[in-house]
């Protein structure tokens, strides 16, 4: 490719002067990408290591999922739900069986799955526990992100997700993450379910105390609650198992899953559950044009194929102690925390050297993408098709920016 200087600015002016400002993207115009790499329009060379907050799981383009959209296209990619699929019976069967669930309700997004979690959480209460008409009450988390939609911001305490949107939906009750205390005075007979992440990622990565999850799952089980487990982040390989409820030894009720359900190629999310709580659901009831497509169901079905394997989680785990080694010989050195699991990082930088937002601008300019959240905080979530050399290149070139800002 012809390097052309001229063409990012136009290209990022085009973007700017027609869309909507709802994002603040780094000056990086990518063009094409494969495994763990991007290209740039003037042809520079990345690596990627946000993976699309973790859509991009397997890799930009992998093979076997490139392969299984592309067969589907040649056949068919709608139907709606007014029919069925030859492709939608297989994905459920076999997310089932990765997640040793009876049901899966497809939809499309991460946010659709939280809020499909929420109808059924709620029709579960009143038709199962018996609670009194629009009185249930879900249990979150401060500093959690599960989505923007109205709804679901409307229970943040992130001001620049909920100020300026409301009224808000109310029936949610919100306490500390981490603080299985809380959590216990907080349920009452009106309780349905406890929403939460198994880790933050918005937040920067946070990592509750060991023994939470084993907890919440306790108090829930023991007072006829609800547990639902929003792994759209931290599911389906990232943090080195299948889940990170995995890791703590937990099953909850329900799971959300989403962005590396669909390999990086089409949206893809479930609710997935037993037939005790998701079969509550009646038809008309709930729905989705899209939600389980035969596109969106062939490459969901090649997604569970990858991670039955246990090739990616074991990639994950292995390589997650390299990431965590060598980010926490940079504390003290313009970082001030680290929270590693798997291949998933929060890196706390001291502020005194610049904002998140700088240090990822710098970042890019050494040919690495990562992004900032919550002021000097940045996370790294490459795809785990990456390499230790080039987990050690990474972290070189962040070593690199910290000590030109020092």
């Amino acid at each position: 490719m012809a390097t052309d200087p001229t063409r990012t600015s136009a290209l990022i002016a085009q973007a700017e002067r027609y869309g909507a400002h709802n994002y603040e993207p780094l000056p990086v115009v990518i063009y094409s990408g494969e495994g763990a790499w991007v290209v740039d329009v003037e042809g520079r060379r990345y690596l990627d290591c946000l993976a699309a907050y973790s859509a991009l799981n397997f890799g930009h383009r992998h093979p076997a999922l490139v392969a299984a959209a592309h067969h589907q296209l040649d056949r068919l990619t709608l139907t709606s739900r007014a029919f069925h699929n030859d492709r939608l019976g297989e994905f459920m069967e076999g997310l089932a069986r990765l997640t040793h669930k009876d049901m899966v309700l497809p939809m499309n997004t991460g946010a659709e799955a939280v809020e499909s979690g929420i109808k059924v959480a709620r029709a579960w209460g009143y038709r199962t526990k018996r609670v009194a008409t629009d009185r249930a009450r879900i249990i979150v988390a401060a500093g959690n992100f599960h989505g923007r939609t109205t709804t679901i911001v409307g229970f943040s305490n992130d001001p620049s997700a909920r100020d300026g949107f409301g009224p808000f939906t109310p029936g949610f009750d919100v306490v500390p993450f981490g603080d299985a205390e809380a959590l216990a005075a907080a349920i009452t007979p009106d309780t349905v379910a406890v929403l939460i992440e198994p880790i933050q990622g918005e937040a920067g990565v946070i990592i509750p105390p060991d023994g939470y999850l084993a907890e919440v799952r306790r108090l829930t089980a023991d007072n006829d609650v609800l547990f639902i487990a929003d792994e759209v982040q931290s599911g389906l390989g990232r943090t080195g198992a299948t889940f990170e409820c995995d890791n703590c030894g937990v099953v909850p009720d329900l799971y959300l899953l989403g962005k590396a359900l669909g390999g990086g190629i089409v949206p893809v999310s479930a609710v997935v559950g037993d037939a005790g709580v998701l079969g509550v659901l009646q038809p008309g009831e709930h729905g989705s044009t899209f939600g389980g497509n035969p596109l969106a169901a062939a490459v969901g079905s090649a997604v569970v194929d990858l991670l039955e394997t246990g090739e990616f989680q074991a990639r994950a785990r292995d390589l997650g102690e390299v990431l965590a080694r060598r980010l926490e010989s940079l504390v003290g050195h313009g970082v001030q925390a680290v929270r590693v699991r798997g291949l998933w990082a929060g890196i706390d930088i001291d502020p005194a050297l610049g904002s998140g937002h700088l240090v990822c601008q710098q970042l890019a300019d050494h040919g690495v993408l990562a992004k900032e959240t919550h002021g000097s905080t940045i996370r790294l979530a490459p795809p785990l098709v990456i390499t230790a050399a080039e987990i050690d290149w990474a972290v070189d070139q962040l070593e690199e920016v910290l000590a030109g800002l020092g």
